[in-house]
């Protein structure tokens, strides 16, 4: 994928976001059980990112920790619902390809279904190595990405035949999955990679990362992905 056309494609994420926030907000107020089952790797008085944090929703979960929580998104509306939900929290829109934070900040980040929608390879690999370089040395890196090969593989075979017949500009595993009103009505086609657990590891080793584990986690009828990789 050429990289004019991935970072236009990054601008329409962010729109798409932007449109959908409230309704995407108000259906991701339940909390899901991976925040839960992450909690013993966090140690009291460290920095902890939530980058691609939504609205927020993470926080609640470490709010009676003694941690310094920041939460991050490229999306300004959630950013607003976010910090009108948890007015004490530490919520800023940002670029995950290029943070404000400095060298060697945070203890851990935490990137739960934001990787999947970084297109190409090459802003893949800048994500990576900037989450590297805010990140202290020895700290974790835990990230999310939906199971798309398993769960739409109709989908994924159907892009991929497209990109054979030169119908798209799109990357092999590339998608577009449409996000619903109440009423069944398309607000946003959003862009999903559809991710391997070969292709994880196979990234956070060239990005300099060591994985300590990677997996497959089911619950019902839907499947993520998770990778932890140490700095």
């Amino acid at each position: 994928m050429e990289r004019d056309f991935a970072i236009n494609l990054l601008k329409k994420i962010q729109e798409d976001y932007n449109r959908i926030a409230p309704l995407f907000s108000s259906k991701r107020l339940f909390i899901p059980e991976d925040f839960y089952h992450f909690l013993p790797l966090i140690k009291e008085k460290e920095k902890i990112l939530d980058l691609g944090c939504g609205n927020g929703r993470f926080f609640e979960v470490l709010s009676e920790r003694d941690i310094s929580y920041f939460g991050v998104d490229f999306s300004e509306e959630l950013i607003k619902i976010a910090s009108r939900r948890y007015p004490n929290a530490f919520f800023q829109k940002a670029n995950a390809l290029s943070l404000s934070f400095k060298d060697n900040f945070f203890d851990k980040i935490f990137s739960f279904a934001v990787f999947h929608h970084i297109p190409s390879l090459e802003l893949r690999m800048e994500f990576l190595k900037e989450v590297k370089r805010v990140l202290k040395k020895g700290g974790l890196f835990i990230l999310s990405v939906w199971n798309l090969l398993k769960t739409k593989k109709l989908l994924v075979l159907k892009y991929a035949i497209l990109k054979v017949l030169k119908l798209n500009s799109l990357d092999f595993k590339d998608v577009f999955y449409p996000w619903k009103d109440e009423r069944g009505e398309v607000l946003a086609w959003r862009y999903f990679h559809c991710f391997s657990l070969g292709e994880l590891k196979k990234l956070g080793k060239k990005a300099g990362f060591f994985v300590k584990d990677c997996y497959e986690k089911k619950s019902g009828k839907e499947s993520n992905l998770y990778l932890i990789l140490q700095k």
